[in-house]
């Protein structure tokens, strides 16, 4: 119940914003086109805030009061949203992305990916946080588990995870929640259109020493990229930069193991336990 409250308060901030640029718009004058070529944002981007799909950023917000002569209106009703409690603001435009990508690559070194992890194991990763607000644990695990609804649609996105070995090793949770998580995985690596691989530990080089990243492919064939922090993320839209991490991505690709092999360490692990 929790993390629909969480859903709705954040959606309804978002429309309100998002009408409230739609009036200044007209009040202005452009159409949701011209105003996205002057912008530079795009006729999709600007329908989409509009719609409140997206949230209006305090950069992008500054931006459009020039443009539409509002005064600061726009920033300040950005400044006084409701704060996001259970996903933070710089995580949700990843987050809209992520439900509508057709193609997602991830290469993890740290835990298993939000999108194959167990509830248990969800609970040992959030559990983990400093500070530690053991009543947000089951909601943030809850908006986890729910995130993974893409990965049973009819029409799946093709997801390739590559995931360090000692990620699958660690036994996160107690022995229990790991065992169960890595039969997770045996289970994730069966479903359609679903790659899995581990990178083994004896690489004595690859391409993932700079950490993790995720690609995603919007419905449009955009390429993005989304790389995470400690305190913040960056959705990083540049080509160029995109490029590079695909070349690395391909690179990880080719130095871990084969989906088959991934599958029979998976199940040698299981073994040794």
């Amino acid at each position: 119940m929790g993390t629909t409250r969480r859903a709705r308060k954040n959606a309804s901030a978002m429309k309100m914003v998002g009408a409230l640029l739609a009036l200044h718009r007209e009040v202005a004058g452009y159409t949701q086109s011209a105003l996205g070529q002057r912008s530079v944002l795009g006729e999709e981007m600007i329908a989409s805030i509009e719609q409140g799909r997206r949230p209006l950023k305090p950069d992008v917000a500054e931006q459009l009061d020039e443009l539409l002569d509002t005064k600061g209106t726009l920033s300040v009703a950005v400044s006084r949203m409701p704060e996001v409690d259970l996903v933070p603001m710089w995580a949700e435009e990843f987050l809209d992305q992520e439900r509508e990508a057709i193609a997602i690559s991830s290469y993890e070194n740290q835990v298993v990916p939000g999108l194959l992890q167990t509830e248990a194991y969800g609970r040992a990763v959030f559990g983990t946080r400093v500070p530690f607000y053991e009543d947000e644990v089951p909601q943030l695990v809850a908006a986890r588990m729910e995130r993974q609804a893409i990965l049973h649609r009819r029409e799946p996105p093709i997801t390739c995870f590559v995931l360090w070995e000692p990620v699958v090793r660690a036994p996160t949770g107690g022995r229990d929640v790991w065992a169960e998580q890595v039969r997770h995985l045996l289970a994730c690596s069966e479903l359609p259109g679903l790659m899995l691989q581990v990178l083994p530990l004896e690489r004595t080089t690859h391409a993932g020493f700079s950490g993790p990243f995720v690609l995603l492919e919007t419905p449009e064939h955009q390429r993005l990229a989304y790389v995470e922090t400690q305190r913040g993320s960056q959705l990083i839209a540049d080509p160029d930069e995109v490029a590079i991490l695909t070349q690395k991505c391909a690179m990880l690709r080719s130095q871990a193991l084969t989906p088959e092999d991934t599958k029979g360490l998976l199940d040698r692990l299981l073994g040794e336990q």
